[in-house]
């Protein structure tokens, strides 16, 4: 079992900035990829931005060039620095670890993200 625990949430204008934190604890050597997804009201959970052990990074459309994702492999955590934030980024932040494992994967709580004036 892997625990994720998000931090760094909360209110920002448009054009602003934000830093998420996720800490994974308990059977991290099972980690493959972490990363974050975000789930907005009426919409289904999407990803924003994934990074595996080697280094691959993936990000959504809407995000690149405006979030980055960063890991510490060494502490077991995962950041997104989100710069530029626009109002359709508000959403429910979740972290995500996935394993190798087919179907084996982990979610934090999730931490609130809203833009707006």
């Amino acid at each position: 079992q892997v625990q994720l625990v998000e931090s760094g949430g909360g209110l920002v204008q448009p054009g602003g900035s934000l830093r998420l934190s996720c800490a994974a604890s308990g059977s991290i050597f099972s980690i493959y990829d972490m990363g974050w997804y975000r789930l907005a009201p009426g919409k289904q959970r999407d990803l924003v931005a994934t990074l595996t052990n080697g280094g691959d990074t993936n990000y959504a459309d809407s995000v690149k060039g405006r979030f980055t994702i960063s890991r510490d492999f060494a502490k077991a955590t995962v950041a997104l620095q989100m710069n530029s934030l626009k109002p359709e980024d508000t959403a429910v932040y979740q972290c995500y670890a996935g394993t190798r494992r087919v179907g084996v994967h982990y979610w934090g709580q999730g931490t609130q993200v809203t833009v707006s004036s």
